[in-house]
């Protein structure tokens, strides 16, 4: 109920921010709404906006990684939250391919203020560390916050068909994709990529038991590292170590499992993923719980032998960069939506 209200109030001041308007790079049109106590930046990935089309947003995995990087070389890239991994010209026939930036994460950053993972630096006074004002507002219920502000602007553009609504995000973002779709009603149909049924920090746990079983460390040492995994969520769950240190603080929010989410939602769902992505070990026993639940709501495709982001992983176990299949996924994923 205290969502519900504090929404309502977000809705109804949706008209007292101001927006700025920009296309970028020739290929994009760049959005800023300024609110009393935030700026959210998003793209929708066209220089024209005249044609009616539905939205499609993507929300994108975890760490500030900006929506443009501007390299000495090469000059301006679209990263757009993985979508450059996309055929995005295929999915802009059909849709308004919308992005948001991250929190306290400028919408175009210079290659010298990126860390060696390409995501923004800020203040940080180590280069391997997020600033620390994006750590304070990365939290799943901020995350769902300005997705739904964003997505309440939209609905009264005049370039917005309201008829169909997709949401869907790959990783940390089919949690906010989920969270959207359950608090959000005109979401008509959900997207999940290398979702985790059961949070986050157990894949952890996961993946130090399959380390004993594959013998590339003791079971004593494995006895060791889940113990220490359960001290580390305790000091989640601790306030003062919490303000102490703000890192911790999307693990209490993103570690919280979301079958039941799942569930609850009686629209259509898509869920892909890699068989070998530990993350998403768990989806294979999804279906059965829609089985149990008389549910007939879940499409799943299940990539053999592909990882966290659809690289092909070979008989070694070592993953193949030269073989990505985000391109397949996705234009899978869009004919469904197109059903």
């Amino acid at each position: 109920m205290k969502f519900k209200i504090q929404l309502l109030f977000l809705l109804l001041c949706h008209f007292s921010f101001a927006q700025k308007t920009q296309v970028i790079n020739n290929e994009s049109t760049s959005f800023k709404l300024e609110l009393k106590k935030d700026t959210i930046d998003f793209i929708v990935v066209d220089n024209d906006l005249k044609k009616k089309k539905p939205i499609f947003l993507w929300c994108q995995g975890s760490q500030p990684v900006p929506l443009y990087i501007n390299f000495k070389k090469d000059g301006l890239w679209l990263i757009g939250g993985g979508i450059s991994n996309f055929d995005y010209e295929e999915i802009k026939k059909h849709y308004h391919l919308v992005v948001i930036s991250m929190p306290q994460t400028p919408l175009i950053v210079d290659e010298s203020n990126i860390s060696k993972s390409y995501f923004y630096i800020g203040d940080s006074p180590d280069n391997n560390t997020p600033s620390v004002a994006f750590q304070k507002q990365d939290y799943l219920e901020n995350y769902r916050n300005r997705a739904i502000t964003v997505l309440q602007f939209l609905k009264k553009q005049k370039w917005v068909d309201n008829s169909t609504l997709i949401v869907a995000g790959h990783s940390q973002g089919s949690k906010v994709a989920t969270e959207v779709a359950i608090n959000y009603k005109y979401v008509s149909k959900l997207g999940l990529f290398s979702a985790n049924p059961l949070g986050r920090i157990d894949q952890n746990i996961r993946k130090h038991r399959k380390d004993a079983e594959n013998k590339t460390i003791t079971w004593q040492q494995a006895d060791k590292k889940i113990e220490q995994e359960y001290q580390f969520y305790k000091a989640v769950h601790d306030t003062e170590k919490v303000s102490a240190n703000p890192s911790l603080i999307p693990w209490k929010s993103f570690s919280t499992p979301q079958l039941n989410d799942w569930l609850s939602f009686n629209k259509p769902i898509y869920m892909a993923y890699g068989t070998s992505d530990i993350a998403s070990d768990f989806c294979d026993l999804v279906p059965l719980y829609f089985i149990r639940e008389n549910k007939h709501n879940l499409t799943y495709k299940r990539y053999l032998n592909f990882e966290h982001n659809f690289f092909e992983v070979n008989n070694m176990g070592e993953v193949d960069y030269d073989n990505p299949h985000w391109k397949e996924v996705m234009n899978s994923f869009l004919t469904w939506t197109l059903k």
